[in-house]
């Protein structure tokens, strides 16, 4: 009995000595997680259809996802920074939440330094800025697409780092973070991250063109002004 690991996490030698076990089973969580997204999505839909009800279904889903967005870094990943120093033994809904999903990464369990820190700048950059991005796609004001570019950039930069230095301790010292069972690589791990690798990239490739064709533009209309 000693030789049994004290908690679920790989790799199992890691010492978690404050763990306490979910209550609440991993399919319940899960359907919080999505409950609350949904509640996210339905507030910010009443909030256009109050401000700016003639807005196209492509510009509303990109404010429903910077809305999202916002939610989940500042709220969520914020929670993850101020209780990082002792995750394993939060038993409320976030803390239950953050340990079910640690089940594919258990360095949000050990006070991994990257893993802070990284979720350190998300929560206070890239949250308070998703909401900027809302708001000004809901005003369409000239900052929006600046906003766009920064956030979904600090998205992206995060994510390939949170990747990349996850792979390179597998490969290169043969540390692996995540349970033995696939569906938590693939699930949790692989997709739920992997939202934040094409979406900014889709939003990065609107916004630089948006910029490109404004100058563009401008360009035109000062040479035509020099030729008259």
């Amino acid at each position: 009995m000693a030789d049994l690991p004290l908690h679920p996490f790989s790799p199992f030698a890691i010492e978690l000595p404050t763990y306490v076990a979910n209550t609440i089973s991993a399919p319940v969580l899960v359907s919080i997680f999505a409950a609350g997204c949904a509640v996210i999505f339905l507030i910010t839909y009443g909030i256009i259809q109050r401000m700016r009800p003639s807005m196209g279904s492509g510009e509303m889903a990109v404010a429903m996802w910077f809305a999202l967005c916002g939610c989940i870094h500042l709220f969520f990943e914020g929670y993850f920074s101020y209780n990082a120093f002792d995750m394993a033994s939060k038993t409320d809904i976030f803390g239950q939440l953050w340990k079910e999903y640690a089940l594919s990464d258990s360095r949000y369990m050990s006070q991994d330094a990257f893993t802070v820190c990284m979720e350190t700048v998300t929560a206070v950059f890239w949250g308070p800025m998703s909401f900027f991005c809302v708001y000004f796609i809901i005003a369409d004001h000239p900052l929006r697409h600046p906003f766009q570019i920064i956030v979904s950039l600090g998205q992206l930069y995060g994510d390939v780092l949170y990747y990349a230095i996850c792979t390179f301790q597998e490969v290169v010292f043969d540390i692996v973070y995540c349970r033995p069972e696939r569906f938590y690589f693939w699930a949790y791990y692989f997709l739920c991250n992997f939202f934040w690798i094409v979406i900014p990239l889709l939003l990065i490739r609107q916004s630089v063109n948006e910029i490109a064709s404004v100058f563009a533009k401008v360009k035109a209309a000062s040479a035509g002004k020099k030729a008259q």
